[in-house]
């Protein structure tokens, strides 16, 4: 079913749109951390995507993004296995806080958009992780919007997307 404007609902992905997606909420969040003062690198470490410094305090970022069209309320996976310790282990050499940025795009029926998210590691460890899992999932039920709304720890940008014209179905034949 395509939106009143032409657009096709739902999201079609492209072979390489992990990849497209994840540069896209790198610099998401690099635009608003420079748009906050902060100068800012973008980094190809393991586990670690941005470093970002401002007044003597130097942030070191993981981020995650992903694209839910089917399910907007799907958890982000924020670390696997021994993840964290990566991060860690990153921010210990480059002298730097452990945080992570998450960038989630959704396209349901008429909602077009996306949410920006950054908090500490230690944050998100001592409020938000859920012990009995071993992966750190990042809920994005709007129970738990809620909660990170009015958690000052966690930083939000809220995304809207107002397609005017882009390509139809019909013109991608």
């Amino acid at each position: 079913m395509d939106l009143p404007n032409g657009t096709p609902s739902g999201i079609h992905k492209s072979s390489r749109h992990s990849k497209i997606i994840g540069d896209l909420g790198e610099r998401l969040i690099c635009n608003w951390l420079s748009r906050s003062g902060f100068e800012v690198a973008i980094l190809d470490h393991t586990g670690l995507d941005i470093i970002a410094a401002k007044d003597n305090r130097r942030l070191g970022i993981t981020v995650k993004s992903r694209t839910r069209s089917r399910n907007p309320n799907e958890e982000v996976t924020v670390f696997k296995k021994d993840d964290a310790k990566k991060l860690r282990d990153a921010c210990t050499a480059f002298n730097c806080e452990p945080w992570v940025g998450i960038y989630v795009e959704t396209q349901v029926e008429t909602q077009d958009g996306g949410d920006v998210y950054l908090t500490s590691v230690r944050n998100y460890e001592s409020k938000y992780l859920v012990r009995e899992n071993k992966q750190g999932d990042w809920k994005m039920t709007a129970r738990a919007k809620l909660e990170y709304g009015k958690d000052p720890d966690v930083m939000h940008i809220a995304i809207q997307f107002d397609v005017q014209h882009w390509f139809a179905q019909s013109a991608l034949l």
